[in-house]
C-alpha cells in the first residue's frame, strides 16, 4: 500500500507552552508532503521528523491567527537558504496575499524560487487543489477570523496484477500497464481472458480530513462523512462549554459527537488549551463519546 501518513509538527493553542509547539502538521502522500499551517517552530519540527525538506511544495493556512502562520515566512527564507530552486504554493485565506507579499519584499528578497499565492473562498466546500495523488477540499468552518478545514482525498489507484496468471497466459511485460487500465487479454487462438481473472481491486482511496479553530459545526457531517481519519481541535473540556463558545472553539466531547455522527474511522484532537496540564482529561471525555480516539502530540505519525 503506498504511503498515506499524517505527521503531528505542532498541536498546541495561542499561549505558548513549554509542552507544545504551536499548530502545524504535514500530511506525506507517496513521499510528496503538504504541510497544513505553520505555526512558530515547524521546521525545527519538520527536521525532528526526518521529514525531507525538498520534498514539501505546498502548504494550506487555514487563518490568519499567529499560531498557524507566524512560522510560514520562516520556513520560506530557510528555503532560500537551502538554495531551492522549485516553486513554492501557499493556499490561504485571500486576506493573507497583500500581507505575504510585504513579507517577501522585506525579509526574503533574492529567493531563486518563485512564492505563488492562491486564495482560499472559505465559506465555500470546494475543490482547491488537485495532482496525480491528491484532491485537496476546503471545509467552511467559523471561527473569530474567517477559517477553512482541508479535506485530503486519495486518488484511486490501479489494480494489482496477479503474477500467477499473468505467467499462465504468457502475457508479454510490455502489456502489463493496459492490463492494469482495465484492457482484456486475448489469446494466440482468440480465447479472451478477462481483465478480472488477471488482476486484483486496489485498495479504496484513503481520506484525512483537517478541521483547525472552529465552534461545534454538526452540519459538517455532510463533509466529514466517513473519512478515514479526523483531526478535529478540542481546546476545552465541556465543563468550559461556556469559553468555548465565547473563543469561537470546541470541547472535546463535541469534537467526538461530531467524530461518532459522522462515522468517521479515526478522530485525533488536539490544540489544546494551556489551562489543562493533564490532557489526558480531554482524551477521557472524547472516548466516552467516540472511542476510536487519540491524542495528538509533537511528532506522532498515524498511517492511515
Amino acid at each position: 500500500m503506498e504511503k498515506f501518513e499524517l505527521t503531528i509538527l505542532g498541536c498546541g493553542s495561542a499561549l505558548p507552552t513549554t509542552r507544545h509547539f504551536a499548530s502545524s502538521q504535514v500530511v506525506n502522500i507517496r513521499e510528496k508532503l503538504y504541510m497544513i499551517d505553520c505555526g512558530e517552530g515547524a521546521q525545527l519540527q519538520l527536521r525532528r521528523s526526518r521529514l525531507k525538506f525538498s520534498h514539501l511544495n505546498h502548504v494550506f493556512i487555514s487563518h490568519l491567527h499567529g499560531d498557524h502562520c507566524f512560522g510560514l515566512i520562516g520556513l520560506i527564507s530557510t528555503f532560500g537558504l537551502l538554495g531551492r530552486t522549485a516553486p513554492f504554493f501557499v493556499h490561504a485565506p485571500a486576506a493573507f496575499g497583500p500581507m505575504l507579499q510585504e513579507l517577501l519584499d522585506f525579509f526574503c528578497k533574492g529567493l531563486d524560487f518563485t512564492v505563488q499565492f492562491y486564495p482560499i473562498d472559505t465559506t465555500q466546500h470546494a475543490l482547491i487543489y488537485e495532482d496525480r495523488s491528491v484532491s485537496v477540499y476546503s471545509i467552511p468552518l467559523h471561527h473569530r477570523t474567517e477559517c477553512s478545514g482541508f479535506l485530503f482525498r486519495e486518488k484511486p489507484t490501479l489494480p494489482h496484477i496477479r503474477r500467477d496468471m499473468i505467467d499462465f497466459y504468457h502475457i508479454p511485460v510490455y502489456e502489463i500497464n493496459n492490463i492494469k487500465n482495465g484492457k482484456d487479454w486475448i489469446t494466440e487462438d482468440g480465447k479472451t481472458i478477462p481483465n478480472s481473472w488477471l488482476t486484483t481491486p486496489a485498495e479504496p482511496p484513503r481520506s484525512f480530513a483537517y478541521c483547525s479553530d472552529t465552534c461545534y459545526l454538526p452540519e459538517l457531517r455532510s463533509c466529514l462523512e466517513g473519512v478515514d481519519l479526523l483531526f478535529h481541535e478540542a481546546t476545552f473540556l465541556h465543563q468550559d462549554l461556556a469559553r468555548a463558545k465565547e473563543t469561537y472553539h470546541t470541547t472535546a466531547l463535541q469534537a467526538a459527537t461530531l467524530a461518532r455522527d459522522s462515522q468517521v474511522r479515526q478522530l485525533c484532537i488536539g490544540h489544546f488549551s494551556a489551562r489543562y496540564e493533564d490532557e489526558s482529561q480531554l482524551l477521557e471525555e472524547a472516548q466516552s463519546v467516540f472511542s476510536h480516539t487519540i491524542l495528538a502530540k509533537e511528532n506522532l505519525t498515524i498511517k492511515i
